[in-house]
């Protein structure tokens, strides 16, 4: 994952928002997804087949997105009671805004039974929240979990941040054999920067016998059918972003966890594999 990216004025960070409908039209034609310093698949390319810029103010696309509510822990002890209110997600100044609240509030999206894909490069530019107890991520759940449950159905963390550890992220599987602690993780962080102090671009690229994980198109990690008990990683996934408060990963907020706390998600973006 990771070059370091110079802090953005805000000026700067506007302009980036008035850009995406350019960058787009560039995406359509064809992404070239691996670095030549990484050891990922040399001269894949990929095109664009769903996107979302957040470029409109207000509520989400309801084409693209719906929504987890309500409560229940979410089998991980978690605090928080999800909301589609605007106070907690809401589309404004060119960015998803999650936004976990004090009492706890906060929101998961996600595009099931909307958009979902088997195989493909998944990424998202996302600035983080941070402190104690706060639980940003970005991922992938099987679209069998309605049906066969989880985890049998597979889920793939592209980006999970544990909110005291602002300088490190993880990437991770989960599935038959391997869930909660028995999932396969690798962590990425910097020595001298945060994740919460700028935008860093997520993404997994995502075949028959592989998942590869990048964070600014630097590879760091890679997992294979020979890593895990069971290979269920060939069925389509949908896309899921969400802030959790507290859980069983992150532990609980204290008094030094400011709220609110807001993932700012720029865009997140699907590529297919050109044959």
């Amino acid at each position: 994952m990771l070059n370091q990216f110079i802090i953005k004025s805000q000026k700067t960070i506007n302009s980036i928002s008035l850009l995406k409908s350019i960058l787009l039209i560039v995406l359509l034609v064809s992404f070239s997804g691996c670095d030549e310093n990484d050891d990922g698949p040399k001269g894949t390319t990929w095109q664009l087949v769903w996107s979302d810029e957040f470029n409109e103010s207000g509520a989400l696309n309801d084409a693209n997105w719906t929504y987890d509510l309500g409560g229940g822990g979410w089998g991980n002890n978690e605090l928080q009671v999800y909301t589609n209110a605007a106070e907690n997600v809401i589309s404004e100044d060119g960015v998803l805004k999650i936004i976990a609240r004090d009492g706890f509030s906060s929101a998961r999206v996600k595009t099931q039974g909307l958009f979902s894909q088997t195989y493909g490069r998944f990424e998202a530019r996302i600035k983080t929240p941070s402190g104690a107890g706060i639980w940003p991520a970005f991922w992938l759940l099987g679209d069998g979990v309605s049906t066969v449950g989880w985890p049998q159905a597979g889920e793939i963390d592209i980006m999970e941040l544990v909110g005291q550890r602002p300088n490190i992220i993880s990437g991770s599987v989960h599935g038959p054999g391997n869930f909660a602690a028995g999932g396969i993780s690798k962590t990425y962080g910097f020595q001298n920067d945060r994740f919460d102090a700028d935008f860093h671009l997520f993404a997994i690229e995502w075949g028959v016998n592989y998942i590869d994980f990048y964070v600014d198109d630097k590879l760091y990690q890679r997992i294979t059918p020979s890593d895990v008990k069971e290979w269920v990683f060939n069925q389509p996934f949908h896309i899921i972003l969400n802030v959790a408060v507290g859980g069983n990963l992150v532990g609980f907020p204290n008094s030094s966890t400011p709220f609110p706390q807001t993932m700012e998600v720029d865009y997140v973006r699907v590529y297919k594999e050109l044959n």
